[in-house]
């Protein structure tokens, strides 16, 4: 039996968001995270000619102009059929700057061909590093598989391992990082379980969470509700978060807040994931890769009150714009930098959330911390084209830890 017509007293939170003016916000703010419109002939010409990416941060205080970096084909063969080089002022400056005849621009064919020759290398082994091993995807695949079985035959009476659930948050997204950080988990509940629930005065939300708490405690020891009000937490090495949900007729899930009294809120991660493989598949990777880079350096310095999601959005909306989205691991210098120096830009703004377009507010408690990770990464960049390759790489440790070498043999 589906969720036809849900109580009103369950959906507060719907006629909230319709009156709080949520759309009128967005369009106020900016949907900067929607899609952007399609490149025109001019557009692809110059992210193929590898123009230098916008300076978020404004000329004044700000690194020299970048050098851009065309492609020769098949030259020496250093990187596989290609050898990439870059000239040292990119031609996407002029509108900054003016006339540049004076400045000494090197063209293309009198570039040496030598430099930028570790970044490829680096970021590809970075990637590599952060990916699971063999043994640490089958342990937390074993462990979910697990709960789901055991929920399964609390309510469905079967031990099927797969069915009734999906894994959501960054195992969900393909943006997950090793060291493997908590898996999230969401499990449909079947229908007579709302019924039952709704029929019950008080906080039927947290009541439920109890309830599902209960199954899992059967099994797992230390199983507890997590703080925010919305998960069942999993005590494995790292944990498992478990939302429980149910799915409507008009094909949303919703999911149980404990939190104010109780209530029901949309789930929004099949949008979020829909999303991420949609424009990665867009700009040949580079939003995974940028999220997963992204992350280590969240985690290695303790930038926490930037959340992953967050990182995830702005990633997305950093892409749409940035000229060499389309390329690969050979601009991922540049990349990193610019992100940082856009993220810094978006300080005490607003992201939204596919599906429901919720508007986050970013806050600036993570501000300093970009900005001298920014600084950082503009000294690597320097150090890579001129193939410092050490240098480069102490400071990109500076930035991500020990998974990015310093050296490559």
């Amino acid at each position: 039996m589906g969720i036809s017509d849900l109580p009103k007293n369950d959906l507060n939170w719907l006629s909230l968001l319709a009156d709080s003016g949520t759309s009128s916000l967005a369009n106020a703010l900016g949907l900067i995270n929607q899609a952007p419109p399609s490149p025109s002939a001019s557009e692809l010409a110059k992210a193929l000619a590898g123009l230098a990416p916008t300076n978020y941060l404004g000329l004044i205080n700000s690194a020299p102009p970048e050098p851009v970096r065309p492609v020769l084909p098949g030259a020496l063969g250093l990187f596989g059929s290609e050898l990439s080089t870059r000239s040292d002022l990119g031609a996407a400056t002029g509108n900054f700057f003016g006339d540049l005849s004076g400045l000494g621009i090197v063209s293309p064919a009198t570039s040496s061909p030598l430099q930028w020759q570790y970044v490829t290398a680096r970021f590809t082994k970075f990637l590599a590093k952060l990916d699971f091993t063999p043994a640490q995807d089958v342990q937390g695949r074993t462990q979910q598989a697990g709960i789901i079985a055991r929920l399964n035959r609390a309510y469905y009476n079967h031990g099927s391992q797969t069915l009734n659930a999906t894994l959501i948050g960054s195992w969900g997204k393909g943006t997950r990082t090793r060291p493997p950080r908590d898996a999230d988990l969401l499990y449909i509940l079947p229908d007579d379980v709302y019924w039952r629930y709704d029929r019950r005065a008080g906080n039927r939300q947290s009541d439920l969470l109890q309830e599902v708490k209960g199954v899992l405690g059967d099994t797992y020891s230390r199983t507890d509700v997590k703080g925010d009000g919305q998960v069942i937490v999993v005590p494995f090495t790292p944990s498992v978060e478990v939302a429980v949900g149910f799915r409507c007729t008009d094909g949303n899930i919703i999911v149980p807040n404990a939190n104010g009294g109780g209530y029901y809120m949309i789930s929004t991660a099949a949008a979020e994931a829909a999303d991420i493989e949609h424009w990665d598949k867009q700009y040949n990777g580079n939003v995974r890769a940028l999220a997963r880079m992204m992350k280590t350096w969240q985690r290695f310095c303790n930038v926490d009150d930037l959340k992953s999601f967050w990182i995830e959005r702005l990633a997305i909306e950093f892409l749409h714009q940035w000229e060499s989205r389309y390329r690969d691991a050979f601009w991922y210098d540049w990349m990193v930098r610019d992100f940082l120096a856009y993220l810094i830009s978006r300080a005490n703004s607003w992201i939204f959330v596919p599906g429901t377009n919720e508007a986050i507010y970013l806050g600036e408690g993570w501000l300093s911390r970009a900005r001298t990770a920014y600084s950082k990464a503009v000294k690597a960049c320097d150090y890579e084209r001129d193939n410092y390759q050490v240098l480069a790489g102490n400071e990109w440790q500076d930035i991500f830890g020990t998974d990015i070498p310093s050296w490559m043999p």
